[in-house]
């Protein structure tokens, strides 16, 4: 049994496919996402001509990812849409993209196992895949400079029975009397806070209760991150 303030298993395996320059198995628990980033030249239309590129990510559960099959047909619906573009938001949050010059950088976080946390399990690995992308457009010509500015993570936490409990999985989480999603830097600066009462409302001392242990966990994913970089 977990204690509140534990954060679940994390493994970040670095090169899980071959054929992108940035991939990733972000597992947090049970909950595993592959995480792939790659650059090319086609840039928006309304950013052309502007000194600089874009950062893009899309996201998806994959039909065997939960008990209940996910049909492909869902793949485009309104939660996928919200959660790549919170992805897209939070990895443009520590990314320079003026230093990218026309390339764009495209994020792809298929899930391929879900119990809970997958859009902040895709944020976490998502931008170690994007350093290993960033590694080797420059070794290729592709960029520059190393764009990438801070670390950025992201994690579950919730309330459950009155108490903040850190990194929720399924279970858990459909309990909760409050489930929130936080998005941070390493330096500890939110990108974004996302929650939700389930049904009594909550008050601010909950919220900064929530937030602390969240902050705690981001700071571990973050080491987390850059021991997988340094592996």
């Amino acid at each position: 049994m977990r204690a509140p303030d534990e954060l679940r298993p994390i493994r970040i395996t670095r090169g899980y496919t071959e054929m992108t320059p940035g991939s990733v198995l972000m597992e947090m628990g049970r909950t595993r996402v592959l995480c792939t980033a790659s650059f090319d030249d086609d840039v928006p239309p309304w950013m052309r001509d502007q000194g600089k590129g874009w950062l893009t990510a899309e996201y998806s559960m994959l039909p065997g990812s939960s008990p209940e099959r996910v049909a492909r047909s869902s793949l485009s619906g309104g939660r996928t849409k919200e959660i790549q573009r919170l992805i897209g938001r939070s990895l443009r949050s520590v990314v320079d993209l003026t230093v990218m010059g026309a390339a764009v950088l495209r994020i792809d976080c298929d899930v391929l196992q879900a119990d809970g946390g997958t859009r902040t399990a895709a944020i976490t690995g998502a931008w170690v895949a994007v350093n290993d992308a960033v590694a080797a457009g420059i070794a290729s010509g592709v960029i520059a400079a190393d764009p990438v500015r801070d670390h950025c993570a992201a994690v579950s936490v919730g309330m459950i029975a009155g108490i903040p409990t850190l990194d929720l999985a399924y279970e858990q989480d459909a309990g909760a009397e409050v489930d929130l999603n936080v998005v941070m830097t390493g330096s500890g600066r939110l990108i974004e806070v996302q929650g939700t009462a389930e049904g009594k409302p909550f008050g601010r001392d909950d919220l900064d209760r929530m937030l602390d242990l969240a902050a705690g966990g981001i700071d571990r994913l973050c080491a987390a991150q850059r021991a997988a970089l340094d592996r």
